[in-house]
């Protein structure tokens, strides 16, 4: 057995290195500050879901009602692929306008009311106190446990002096008030907080896991093994997914826990607040729904394993987590589990203490100092420490009450049912933020009754039912009814059987909340404030870059006096900040005398709003502003402008893409215009070029058969000369004219039933002494035998002369011709294993007047019109050419459809 120092010291070392850690990360420079924004770690944090209720209850339920105790698991691990549409917008919503708390996002969406605010800060103390008390029991229980001893309220009577866990209350009151308030802005980040939050995490995951395979493997012989002796045991029914009033409790857990996981002042508090990165929802949509299935992997084989080995032992069966490894004598195993709950309860109390601790300095203290406009004048120096301090007071405040509500008002429930009455009380929030973000209609007045008539059933079918077993109402109530009417059954509203007490009270509460949060807003008339608001928040996306431009504000306000404010409350430094921002995102300048813009005012308010949150920073600004009530006329026709404004500057947008569009076709075609232009003075001077050659050779020759005395062999010779030099101009002209044919019309083609294979072989015949003087070694591959089209042969032969002709001049060694017949295509391909062609002059390769740069460090072989020509061809006879190059290799390709003859005429031929 463990003495009590041992715990009690153990206890206290591992909050010295929670402290530790937490310091340690919000040291400057500190490596874990930057892990604190890491996607993995903003997963983890929200694990803060799983508490002692988690640790130590989900045992218990699984021991009374068998697999029920998932359904509080499998409603998180549904909702989760949805929270890119519904969380993600609450997270842009909330930095976009500074929001501090779940009450401060309700209050905003709703006009900024402070009266609002006020309500949901209430109703969640309420809410959160009894869960609050369950980690404080949890802690307390396990205490007990790990001494083997009898709590201190079965013992009939207890000192809270001698008590180890109010001690414990006062440390964690004490973690809480040194990492949780130390800075004045309730949105700044808790980097330490999140790096315990999450450690805490692993530590509970990392216990329960071991306890689990301690269990299963150790003193069992597998889920296998536990499972068989369990049946044979008579437990077989808890492993039916029954539920403990029927499958309908499935679903109403399930949907209870889906809001629960998001609405949680603890989870909003990590999963919005805590938030740097919207991307980080990606990560936490996986990671934490795999987190539920770890820790509770084993809950149910350790629940059967207790119900069998403590059969017939006084032994709770919430505490078989630690019970199980004492009996064996694992101590240390017993203290890590001990350790396991203490973090799992332990988080849940830091983070749900500091979330309600804002929500009530800046929805309950702060507008009723600052409504107060001669208490807010006179001590506005001192509001700064007033809030600073009533935070930390509230901290100490909500951890005591939560410890007298364990030692005085338990009634010895388990923790999961204690656990429930608290996710009921919060998903009464689900209404008015689901339907404030999503429904522009939505109304303050229809949010404010829907939220008090759910709470008020909530009190009634749970709260009273639990003063009643305590001796503080009438007993009587429970089976008589409301002053004596039995439709009026806290257990049995409207005599409603089947449903298990949460169920009940969820259904009733929840409709009640749904019905009249719908039907007032349908016919509820929405202030001006409203109306801006819900813009803003269910168009959040399209305003969030600029949302101080969106708010509507008329009256006069002094810049002097708003700076002040900001001076006030963020200092002089961080005040400055603010005013350099404001003018880098607006492109505004300002003045430090004279009045300031409403965009400026807007900026203001919301700085403030992440400091006193949104209902008390709108009440101090309008205490130094003169501020003029906008209707409702003027609400809709800014509405309109603001929309009109919004769908010309999306037709301009569209008007200046299209331009630019245009623009840039028009560069291009100037560009190619301009290529043209270099490519056809180059012509020009390659044409005048080869015709000037022939006609000097001409001329000379002639000359010197006119003046000298030659014999027969040297006229005959020189002649030959004069005629080769009248052909090579002739074939020039020709080759000018056909281009200009082709591309004018006016090309005639012969055509003519034509044998391809010959076609082919003549071509190559008519070559291979060219191939033989330049020592290439050409090879043909003609694979058909016989194939007939309808060709002009003269034309394709002028193709395939131009693409052998070519091959010649740029080969090293080879030149190989194929033709194939495929695909209802003939594939004429030439192949030479020259340099290639440079990449940037493919696209110009078939163009005009082109020569390729590589051909010679001299001037270019011929006139660049033979690609040009051979391409016309191509496309007079429906085909196409097309050349593919690599270093070493170049390959030019015709085809040719083989129907040629049920073709129509190209339309440019004649």
């Amino acid at each position: 057995m463990l003495s009590r120092e041992v715990i009690i010291s153990v206890t206290f070392g591992y909050l010295i290195l929670l402290f530790a850690i937490a310091w340690y990360t919000e040291r400057k420079g500190s490596p874990l500050k930057k892990w604190a924004n890491h996607p993995w770690v903003y997963a983890l944090s929200l694990a803060v879901y799983c508490t002692a209720w988690t640790f130590y209850g989900s045992v218990g339920r699984a021991a009374e009602n068998g697999l029920d105790f998932l359904a509080i698991y499998v409603g998180p691990c549904l909702v989760a692929p949805l929270w890119w549409l519904v969380m993600r917008k609450i997270i842009r919503i909330s930095k976009a306008m500074n929001i501090s708390s779940i009450a401060d996002f309700i209050s905003s969406r709703y006009g900024k009311s402070a009266n609002l605010g006020a309500l949901v800060t209430i109703f969640c103390l309420f809410g959160i106190l009894p869960y609050i008390s369950i980690q404080i029991k949890g802690i307390s229980n396990s205490l007990d446990i790990m001494q083997l001893t009898e709590t201190p309220l079965a013992a009939g009577s207890f000192s809270v002096f001698s008590d180890s866990g109010f001690y414990l209350a006062l440390g964690l009151a004490l973690f809480t008030i040194f990492f949780g308030t130390r800075a004045i802005e309730a949105t700044a980040r808790h980097e330490g907080l999140v790096i315990a939050v999450v450690f805490e995490s692993i530590v509970k995951l990392f216990a329960f896991l071991a306890i689990g395979i301690f269990v299963s493997f150790f003193l069992f012989d597998g889920l296998t093994d536990i499972f068989a002796q369990a049946k044979v045991a008579d437990l077989s029914h808890l492993f039916v997914l029954s539920g403990e009033n029927g499958v309908s409790d499935w679903f109403w857990m399930g949907l209870l826990s889906m809001m629960a996981v998001m609405f949680l002042p603890r989870q909003f508090q990590m999963g919005i607040i805590e938030n740097t990165s919207e991307k980080h929802l990606d990560t936490a949509m996986w990671l934490f729904p795999l987190y539920l299935v770890l820790i509770n992997v084993f809950v149910l084989p350790i629940a059967l394993s207790g119900l069998m080995i403590f059969q017939n032992q006084p032994v709770l069966a919430d505490t078989f987590v630690l019970a199980i490894p004492l009996k064996f004598g694992q101590e240390g195993l017993a203290v890590l589990g001990y350790l396991g709950g203490f973090a799992a309860a332990t988080s849940m109390i830091i983070v749900s203490t500091i979330s309600l601790s804002t929500m009530v300095s800046n929805n309950l203290l702060m507008p009723i100092l600052v409504a107060n406009g001669n208490f807010s004048k006179r001590f506005q120096s001192n509001l700064p420490g007033i809030l600073i301090w009533g935070r930390r007071l509230t901290i100490l405040a909500i951890i005591l009450l939560s410890y007298f509500y364990f030692r005085i008002l338990d009634t010895g429930s388990s923790l999961v049912s204690t656990g429930l009455i608290s996710f009921v009380a919060i998903a009464q929030l689900s209404p008015s933020i689901i339907g404030g973000i999503f429904w522009k209609k939505a109304s303050k007045s229809g949010a404010t009754v829907g939220l008090i008539l759910g709470m008020g059933i909530w009190g009634f079918t749970l709260i009273l039912p639990t003063f009643a077993s305590i001796g503080l109402v009438p007993k009587e109530i429970l089976t008589d009814g409301l002053f004596g009417y039995s439709w009026l059954r806290p257990n049995s509203l409207f005599g409603m059987e089947g449903m298990s007490i949460v169920s009940h009270a969820l259904f009733f509460s929840l409709f009640a909340n749904i019905l009249c949060f719908v039907a007032i807003s349908f016919f509820a008339k929405q202030s001006s404030k409203e109306l801006n608001q819900a813009v803003l928040f269910v168009d959040i996306f399209k305003y969030d870059q600029k949302l101080d431009t969106n708010i509507f504000w008329k009256g006069q306000a002094q810049f002097s006096a708003l700076q002040s404010l900001l001076n006030t409350f963020l200092g002089e430094e961080k005040s400055t900040k603010s005013l350099s921002d404001f003018k880098l995102n607006y492109g505004k300048p300002f003045q430090n005398e004279g009045m300031a813009d409403p965009e400026f005012v807007s900026f203001a308010q919301r700085i403030l709003s992440g400091v006193i949150g949104v209902a008390s920073a709108r009440i101090l600004v309008a205490s130094v502003v003169k501020e003029e009530e906008i209707s409702m006329d003027e609400v809709l026709n800014i509405l309109k402008e603001t929309q009109g404004i919004k769908s010309l500057n999306l037709e301009l947008k569209s008007k200046t893409k299209a331009l630019k569009k245009a623009s840039e076709k028009l560069s291009e075609v100037n560009k190619a215009l301009k290529l043209n232009d270099m490519l056809k003075d180059e012509f020009i001077s390659t044409v005048t070029h080869e015709m000037k050659t022939p006609i000097t050779s001409i001329r000379a020759f002639s000359e010197i058969l006119q003046d000298e005395n030659l014999n027969e062999d040297e006229k005959r010779r020189f002649l030959q000369i004069i005629i080769d030099e009248t052909g090579r101009m002739t074939r020039l002209i020709d080759q000018v004219l056909d281009l200009e044919r082709f591309d004018s019309g006016r090309q005639t083609l012969n055509w003519e039933k034509t044998d391809l294979k010959n076609l082919i072989l003549e071509s190559a015949e008519s070559m291979e002494k060219v191939f033989l003087e330049k020592s290439l070694d050409f090879q043909i591959d003609c694979r058909f035998e016989k194939l007939y089209l309808l060709v002009d042969q003269d034309r394709i032969k002028q193709v395939l002369l131009n693409l052998l002709s070519n091959a010649s001049k740029f080969a090293k060694s080879s030149v190989q011709l194929i033709a194939v017949e495929e695909d209802q295509m003939l594939s004429i391909a030439v192949a030479d294993d020259g340099v290639g062609i440079p990449e940037e002059d493919l696209p110009y390769l078939f163009e005009k007047f082109f020569q390729a740069k590589n051909q010679t460090q001299k001037k270019p072989i011929g006139t660049g019109l033979g690609l040009a020509i051979s391409k016309k061809i191509m496309e007079y006879h429906s085909g196409t050419i097309d050349v593919s190059t690599e270093p070493g290799k170049t390959v030019f390709q015709i085809c040719i459809p083989l129907q040629q003859e049920a073709l129509t005429p190209h339309p440019l031929r004649s």
